[in-house]
């Protein structure tokens, strides 16, 4: 590993663990190191008790609002590391989990460690040969079988093909609808100030167009997710 290569996974290192710090200085953290302890306690080769080791192994804790976060990070066999960061929220990508966050961490990562871009894609594509895992919660979870868990995303089958990349298609969609509401927004909202009757007007309708258009995008993303959740849900039943 050469130079460069070092420096960019220190920085990477160095905003995640800024973030996390300031996460928690900003929130009230009983209730997650409680969490942690109630997660120590359940059965060895549990999800939960494998979650707790790995935060113990890196002297970390549950982050407010990104708990998930950790159960992925154990259930996909992804080191708490930079490298191991960015592969993670590849596969997430692939795997459907198209929210900022990801983008944003994944992006952060491509850009710094050109070197596993060929990693990254071969993260990428087995993430959208996965279950969907999204929207998979450690209160759900925890007290499953890690192995099984595993097994059960490993031997996912896609069925109905056509119908997914038509879901996948329609969520591009509706991505690209919000940033261009909220682009025409910005770009209008200056006109908005004017004390020109013309600017009012030829500003106002298409900053009301643009709100209508992320309306509309976030309506059809919520949606989506519900669906999801749904489909989800019944197909656990069913096993």
């Amino acid at each position: 590993m050469n130079l460069l290569q070092k420096v960019s996974r220190k920085i990477i290192k160095f905003a995640f663990e800024f973030s996390v710090s300031t996460i928690e200085r900003c929130s009230k953290m009983e209730k997650y190191h409680q969490k942690v302890d109630e997660l120590r306690s359940l059965e060895k080769g549990t999800l939960g008790k494998e979650i707790a080791n790995c935060l113990d192994q890196y002297n970390l804790t549950l982050v407010p609002k990104y708990e998930s976060h950790d159960l992925k990070h154990v259930l996909l066999n992804y080191d708490m590391t930079a490298e191991g960061e960015i592969r993670m929220q590849a596969f997430m990508i692939g795997n459907g989990n198209y929210s900022v966050p990801s983008f944003v961490i994944f992006l952060f990562g491509a850009i710094l460690l050109p070197d596993l871009w060929n990693t990254f894609y071969s993260d990428f594509k087995k993430g959208r040969n996965s279950m969907p895992i999204s929207n998979w919660t450690i209160e759900e979870y925890a007290s499953k079988s890690l192995l099984d868990l595993r097994n059960q995303i490993k031997n996912y089958s896609k069925n109905k093909k056509t119908v997914l990349e038509l879901k996948v298609f329609t969520k591009w969609i509706a991505f690209a609808t919000v940033f261009a509401g909220i682009f025409g927004m910005i770009f209008c909202l200056p006109f908005l100030f004017s004390s020109n009757i013309a600017d009012l007007i030829g500003a106002g309708f298409p900053f009301v167009g643009g709100a209508i258009l992320v309306t509309g995008g976030l309506l059809a993303l919520s949606n989506l997710s519900k669906k999801d959740v749904s489909k989800e849900k019944t197909t656990l039943v069913l096993e």
